[in-house]
């Protein structure tokens, strides 16, 4: 089954994947703004609850390959194989950012990272890339496969990582963590062909809530961002350079007919205006329930935190310069 509109909660590498592990927004776990490095002090809580940790008192046996990027902290505290994972087979960090021996190593995320030009991929139609806000930096692909169970096809429902835990957990008979869940069970767009109805998924990066999706056709944009990611494209607004402005009211396109975002439409009328009504309600909500976790990236780097690419040389770190 594809998906043509799976999204992502934030258009860089850590911050994207702890909301895929854990079901929540990466800012109640503390991983923002911006990415882990190979010697950050912090990273994913130990306290947070991962999939593999809601698959475990069932006997499912789990393990993480290739690029981890949530951390590894002192004695490997942060690594998969200390939030639920059976064995851990990779990197810690992007494969940009350090030594990278005998892997055969892939791009650093789904997302095009338009500043590598042809090796960084591309979006295809959709504007700008990693890092930004805008659908190339935010929109997932995603295909669900399983014989005799889905059904194959082409669904037009909105879901995002979020919804990874709680859908799995469903499918196993798992308890859900005791904990705020930001993600929603996708059985039923699965295995029935089922409709989700108004939903919003929220794009978290750094401290500002920058996007708002609505599983209708648009999309309203509050405030968008901008990235080094994508600083090769001729959009004037993909770059770092781009300004960064505040939208009231909202950018809104129609996502169906104008996937590269190119022509807003009127905010004015009475159809945009009681979906947009809807979507500020779910937003107080959300912005209410919001408990910002303790920044992991903010903690700061450590060198001698970084994983060496010679184990037996001395003095370290410095003997680690490969």
């Amino acid at each position: 089954l594809r998906f043509t509109d799976f999204y992502s909660t934030c258009p860089v590498c850590s911050p994207s994947r702890a909301s895929l592990l854990t079901g929540r927004y990466q800012t109640r776990s503390g991983i923002y703004p911006g990415v882990l490095y190979p010697g950050s002090i912090g990273g994913l809580p130990l306290n947070e609850t991962t999939i593999a940790e809601v698959l475990k008192p069932l006997g499912y046996a789990t393990a993480v390959t290739g690029k981890w990027h949530l951390g590894v902290g002192h004695n490997g505290m942060f690594l998969p194989t200390k939030q639920g994972f059976d064995h851990f087979l990779g990197i810690p960090y992007s494969h940009d950012m350090g030594p990278c021996k005998n892997l055969t190593c892939f791009p650093p995320d789904i997302k095009p990272e338009l500043m590598r030009m042809s090796r960084g991929g591309n979006a295809g139609p959709l504007k700008c890339g990693k890092g930004t806000t805008y659908e190339g930096g935010m929109r997932e692909p995603a295909i669900a496969y399983w014989p005799g169970i889905i059904k194959p096809g082409i669904t037009h429902e909105m879901a995002s990582t979020l919804d990874i835990l709680p859908t799995l957990a469903r499918l196993a008979g798992a308890e859900l963590p005791q904990v705020m869940l930001d993600g929603v069970d996708m059985t039923d767009i699965l295995v029935k062909q089922g409709k989700v109805g108004l939903m919003c998924v929220f794009s978290l990066c750094s401290l500002l809530y920058t996007r708002y999706y609505v599983s209708y056709f648009e999309y309203f944009k509050f405030t968008l961002s901008s990235a080094f990611h994508s600083s090769t494209t001729p959009d004037k607004d993909c770059p770092e350079t781009a300004v960064f402005k505040a939208h009231d009211p909202p950018l809104i396109f129609d996502l169906e007919a104008d996937p590269c975002e190119h022509y807003t439409l009127p905010v004015d009328t009475p159809d945009i205006q009681s979906v947009l009504q809807q979507v500020k309600t779910v937003k107080k909500q959300f912005e209410s329930s919001m408990v910002f976790g303790e920044s992991q990236v903010a903690k700061g780097t450590d060198p001698n935190l970084e994983p060496c690419c010679n184990p037996e040389c001395s003095p370290k770190p410095s003997c680690c310069q490969c």
